[in-house]
């Protein structure tokens, strides 16, 4: 009788630590693939030195006005405005 009572705490116990198991695994592969990515989930786990934070390069901060002209857009053909002596 104790021999079965012994086997069924065994399996119950292995049973919720595969469960468990199962769980982190599938915890890290979906954070690995998925969640890392957005810079709040990150900051709630406290994950701020990772590789993948901020994979994009800081720009110097300059004012971009006194460097650079601003970019336009090419005007379409109902958006130009044709001069009266370009017509003659």
């Amino acid at each position: 009788m104790w021999q079965s009572v012994g086997l069924t705490v065994l399996v119950i116990v292995a049973t919720l630590l595969c469960a468990f198991l199962f769980m982190l695994f599938g915890w890290y592969v979906v954070w690995q693939l998925f969640l890392s990515k957005f810079k709040f989930l990150r900051e709630l786990v406290g994950d701020a030195g990772s590789p993948q934070a901020e994979t994009q390069p800081s720009e110097p901060k300059t004012d971009r006005s006194s460097n650079a002209a601003p970019r336009t857009r090419p005007k379409t053909a109902r958006q130009r405005i044709v001069s009266p002596e370009s017509t003659s």
